[in-house]
């Protein structure tokens, strides 16, 4: 069996080399691909150790959990079918049947769903507090309750880009023996590393940066070696495990992620400010932005304010005309690839909640969020002139 344990000083080395098998499977400079359902038996003591994709534990799996592990400063991490995969077994393996987390005030809508529709079934609770409220954590203690066992965070949230205090979040979690998830999709690790910072489980939805070129869907959640088998075990028994095709596109995307992501930096911080002097355009969501709400507790925190941004257009048949408009960026779903795309989230990530959810939430049809790719930026911040103009 080959050391998949190889770990390395910088973030951009890892993202290339961490958890290479060691020696190179038949001199072979890239991983190959286990295309392999099961394999023979070698007298296994324990279930866990029989090889069988369902299990993750393929060759085409552990490389890539070793890689994860590294780069988001874990001690063990898994790969799973979907984001959501990763969000919802993370959350079900520490909260269970009469019992409570927290969760922050804008989600994923599919988080949101899941936490709105599939909790009250299993007979899960959960309240949303605002880790901007400016009471802080006096505000969280009054949603606690003896049976809150978890706080569930987003790095920025989405569609909104809102970055809460997230220390302030960590520690509040730790003084009341909480276990932190956070979906650190939209930072990837090249601008945030939860762990850093003392957060116990880290998600993403591979299929976006990690990944990053939207041709698999995938998810990951990296931690201690014991939360990760903790949550390993629950999802043997979901089969949420990931084909190893799959493993084989994400670990060639993953090379890639600290080139892309820098790119879509700064891109997207010269495409924010564009807009924010556009008439059209009434108000822009980036963290990036020094006028932002959110501006302080990024700038603190990340190396870079990411690729992702939404802005609210004048009105949303101006909102339309856009989209109608725009030739560059595709109108299309999800994110974090290396094309751009634009999209109305209450069409779209969040029209799974209801129509007053949204406005409450400030999803109206009227905001349009933006993933940018790794094109010419002066093209592309063009494009989105004569689209706005239009």
């Amino acid at each position: 069996m080959p050391d998949y344990s190889s770990s390395y000083r910088t973030l951009a080395t890892n993202v290339v080399h961490a958890g290479s098998p060691s020696p190179r499977i038949q001199g072979a400079v890239v991983t190959p691909l286990f295309q392999s359902a099961n394999y023979l038996m070698a007298d296994e003591s324990a279930y866990d150790t029989v090889r069988y994709i369902r299990l993750s534990n393929s060759p085409s799996h552990l490389g890539l959990h070793a890689r994860l592990a590294a780069i988001e400063s874990g001690e063990a991490a898994l790969v799973t079918a979907s984001g959501m995969a990763a969000i919802s077994a993370a959350i079900l393996a520490f909260v269970g049947s009469g019992e409570h987390l927290l969760a922050q005030r804008t989600l994923y809508g599919g988080t949101q769903t899941f936490l709105d529709q599939d909790g009250p079934r299993l007979d899960i609770s959960h309240t949303a507090i605002d880790l901007a409220d400016p009471e802080g954590p006096a505000a969280w203690e009054r949603a606690l309750r003896p049976e809150t066992r978890l706080m569930l965070l987003e790095a920025i949230s989405n569609p909104l880009m809102e970055v809460g205090d997230l220390e302030a979040a960590v520690d509040f979690a730790k003084t009341h023996d909480l276990v932190t998830v956070i979906d650190s999709t939209f930072a990837s690790p090249v601008n945030f590393r939860p762990r850093e910072i003392g957060v116990d489980l880290v998600v993403h939805s591979a299929t976006k940066y990690l990944n990053g070129h939207s041709d698999i869907v995938a998810g990951a959640v990296i931690g201690s070696a014991e939360q990760i088998d903790r949550i390993r075990h629950l999802l043997v028994h979901l089969g949420g495990s990931l084909d190893p095709h799959a493993c084989f596109l994400f670990e060639r995307g993953l090379k890639t992620l600290v080139l892309r992501v820098q790119r879509q930096n700064e891109t997207a911080m010269r495409l924010a400010r564009y807009l924010a002097d556009r008439p059209e355009v009434r108000k822009v969501n980036y963290p990036g932005l020094e006028d932002d709400p959110s501006h302080a507790f990024a700038a603190r925190l990340f190396s870079g304010f990411g690729g992702m941004l939404s802005f609210y257009a004048a009105s949303a048949a101006r909102a339309d005309r856009f989209l109608d408009s725009v030739r560059i960026p595709l109108h299309a779903p999800s994110l974090g690839g290396v094309e751009s795309l634009v999209v109305r989230p209450s069409r779209s990530s969040h029209l799974g909640l209801d129509e007053e959810s949204r406005q409450r939430l400030g999803i109206t049809d009227d905001l349009v969020r933006v993933s940018v790719g790794i094109e010419d930026a002066d093209e592309l911040i063009a494009d989105f002139g004569q689209a706005l103009a239009g």
